[in-house]
């Protein structure tokens, strides 16, 4: 893989990506990306996805999700807000964090950490309990800080002394791991999306996820309720559901939506027009292979057949053929 901090004219693919080199979102995108794809770090998801928005890239990677603070706001916010993208595929990556520093720094010396949001909101508990003092800037990654501690002439003219990022940047940059194994949670998995322009959509797998913004009805008793039921009448199960304010209104969401199988399919087609009749704002966001490669279970009256043999019995009422 090449790396570039402009797109050029050329035939090998363009991926662009939460930067700089370094990142969890760079190590997710190494699971899918082929190998002759040219790398465009971008300083935030935004710029990552315009990117692709104006064709200086083919496709993006960004964090859409992680276990342990849910959605990545920055991701879904942006997917409503422009001209429509869809999710082609999804990664998972572990996420393993150590407290960074330049070399000779050590744990009295750090009085300010810098990192992404979602990496402070994971190590928070460590970083209270061994720098209770400890004062937080706000990073656009994991390791922009990294790079910019390693890179600073004079170190002492940043707002932090140390950083939260992977092991894999720490090296990179030349930073001397403090403390390792600061996460609060090892568990913690951060999920990951590749994105690219719309376009025809492919077969269903039998193991596919489907992913929407809709905002929910007029401001009504059950008007949430009649959203969802949209879903279950027809079988259809959520896998996530979060919201998020429109942003022209208090009181007023949208929600992004996972959900068990794929466009193609019989049972969420008819779940989306039945969204598309009652909901003023739907956005398809994409079908794609789920990461577990787990086959769905199609409830019992919901699968392909059973649509399209209900549907041919209409067509036989209509037509006298039967009574």
């Amino acid at each position: 893989m090449t790396s570039q901090s402009s797109p050029t004219a050329q035939a090998a693919p363009t991926w662009s990506f939460l930067g700089p080199a370094g990142t969890f979102t760079e190590m997710a995108l190494r699971q899918v990306a082929p190998d002759d794809v040219v790398l465009d770090p971008c300083q935030d998801v935004p710029t990552a996805l315009d990117r692709v928005r104006d064709r200086n890239a083919d496709a993006a990677v960004v964090p859409i999700e992680n276990s342990v603070e849910g959605g990545v706001n920055a991701t879904l916010d942006n997917l409503v807000a422009g001209a429509p993208l869809v999710i082609t595929a999804e990664m998972a990556v572990p996420i393993t964090f150590v407290l960074a520093g330049r070399e000779g720094t050590t744990l009295t010396d750090v009085t300010a950490i810098s990192t992404h949001p979602h990496a402070w909101a994971q190590c928070r508990g460590w970083v209270h309990q061994h720098l209770p003092e400890a004062s937080y800037v706000a990073g656009t990654s994991t390791s922009a800080p990294a790079k910019a501690l390693a890179a600073a002439e004079d170190p002492g003219r940043l707002d932090y002394q140390a950083v939260l990022c992977n092991p894999l940047a720490a090296e990179q940059y030349g930073l001397t791991v403090i403390a390792g194994g600061v996460a609060d949670n090892p568990g913690a998995v951060t999920r990951f999306v590749k994105v690219t322009r719309p376009g025809r959509v492919g077969p269903s797998t039998g193991a596919d996820k489907t992913t929407l913004l809709v905002q929910a009805p007029a401001e009504r008793a059950g008007a949430l309720l009649a959203m969802l039921q949209q879903f279950a009448t027809r079988g259809v199960n959520l896998t996530r559901i979060e919201s998020r304010p429109t942003g022209d209104a208090l009181g007023r969401y949208r929600f992004s939506i996972d959900v068990e199988g794929h466009i193609r399919d019989e049972r969420v087609q008819a779940a989306f027009i039945g969204l598309h009749r009652t909901c003023p704002f739907v956005r398809f966001l994409g079908s794609y292979p789920r990461l577990d490669g787990a086959q769905v279970v199609v409830p019992a009256g919901t699968s392909d057949k059973d649509f399209i043999v209900a549907r041919s019995w209409v067509g036989d009422l209509l037509d006298g053929r039967t009574l």
